[in-house]
């Protein structure tokens, strides 16, 4: 066999991140309560950005009616990283490390909804334009990223979970109470429990025009192609290829959605 026939080895995998504890922060010791505090809701040192994130919170967040919603469109943009143009904050929206909170204009995020871009060394939390996330929607980052691209829809009750990366594409539909997962444990030692030990992160990518049924969970690791449709109820642990349907627990591909030609 000739040298040039043989193939290279393929790369390894890139290692998995440790997800980071909230409770590391919140119980170490030499800190004080303030800075604790600062430290996991604010994301920035200082007494300054301390009172204009509780100055904000204590006018805005709570406030009912169309007041409120003028509060919030007014004094949100304030603690955020960039806010574009009409961008409505619905009652109760909780923000964590808003400085790495960027959105685009025509958003939407309804009442009850938590933005938390917390991380050491994160980007945070990204929204596009024309991007709607329903109520009671969380989006949570544990030192990962969360990209929602142009036109995305979040139903009510969904959450979003990454410790590295998880990206949703432009004009996909999340049905409500879906879960994307960009996360996993470590149970390899029966031994001990799973909690303690290493928490890791692939990420999860969902391309452009999919479709997430009702109350559908993608585990950590998974791509979903374009204009795939994962069913209500599903829980995806594999790869779903483009324009493919999915159902089932776990999911499997049933059949697939052939791209309509343009006369």
């Amino acid at each position: 066999m000739h040298g040039s026939d043989v193939e290279p080895p393929a790369a390894p995998d890139p290692p998995l991140r440790p997800i980071a504890r909230a409770q590391d922060q919140l119980f170490a010791a030499g800190t004080s309560s303030r800075e604790k505090y600062a430290a996991l809701v604010v994301g920035r040192r200082g007494l300054p950005a301390l009172l204009k994130h509780e100055l904000v919170v204590m006018l805005a967040q709570a406030r009912p009616g169309a007041f409120g919603l003028v509060l919030r469109k007014w004094l949100y943009p304030l603690l955020l990283g960039s806010c574009g143009r009409n961008v409505v904050f619905g009652q109760n929206v909780v923000v964590r490390h808003p400085h790495k909170i960027h959105i685009g204009s025509n958003v939407v995020v309804d009442d009850n909804c938590l933005l938390d871009a917390k991380g050491d060394s994160n980007r945070g939390i990204r929204i596009g334009n024309g991007v709607f996330v329903g109520r009671n929607t969380i989006l949570s980052c544990k030192n990962g990223d969360i990209e929602l691209a142009d036109g995305a829809n979040l139903g009510f009750n969904c959450e979003v979970f990454s410790a590295s990366r998880v990206t949703i594409g432009p004009s996909v539909l999340m049905a409500a109470y879906s879960y994307v997962i960009g996360g996993d444990h470590d149970f390899s030692d029966p031994s001990a429990p799973v909690l303690a030990q290493t928490r890791t992160s692939a990420g999860v990518t969902i391309e452009e025009g999919a479709w997430m049924g009702a109350g559908a969970k993608i585990l950590d690791g998974v791509t979903i192609g374009d204009h795939a449709v994962v069913g209500a109820g599903a829980v995806v642990r594999e790869d779903v290829p483009p324009h493919a349907i999915a159902v089932g627990i776990p999911a499997r591909v049933v059949s697939t959605r052939t791209p309509q030609r343009s006369s």
